[in-house]
């Protein structure tokens, strides 16, 4: 933590220098970004055999939190990471990309979906990040 000039405290958002701050989406617009779920305390106290396909499931949640669309589909590069370690050892901590894309189909009841993926070789502990 640190003190900013004035002396107070900075706050963890500003501190971490929010991916946020200026170029906030509107929730009708495509947008990627980066995150890092933490699938280890959302799977605490979950059965040994059940705990693969309920991070597939937390996956999703999240996704439809973060981009509020209730249509989220699972690239099968995510489904491979989450596999990876057998049905009991789900990683800890997962770096995905979610984007937000325009729906073409004509007879779809929401205009937007959501797009997972795996992102691989990248450091798990960095914020939220905007992709261009």
């Amino acid at each position: 933590g640190g003190l900013d000039r004035e002396g107070e405290r900075e706050s963890a958002e500003h501190r971490r220098g929010c991916a946020g701050d200026d170029k906030m989406v509107k929730s009708g617009e495509a947008v990627t970004r980066e995150y890092t779920i933490n699938l280890h305390k959302r799977l605490h106290g979950i059965t040994f055999k059940k705990r693969a396909r309920r991070a597939i499931k937390e996956i999703r949640t999240f996704a439809q939190k973060e981009m509020k669309t209730s249509d989220v589909r699972l690239d099968v590069k995510l489904n491979r990471a989450v596999w990876s370690n057998g049905v009991k050892n789900v990683p800890r901590r997962l770096r995905i990309q979610i984007q937000r894309r325009r729906n073409d189909d004509e007879d779809a009841t929401e205009q937007m979906y959501s797009y997972v993926t795996a992102v691989d070789g990248v450091a798990v502990g960095q914020p939220t990040v905007v992709v261009e």
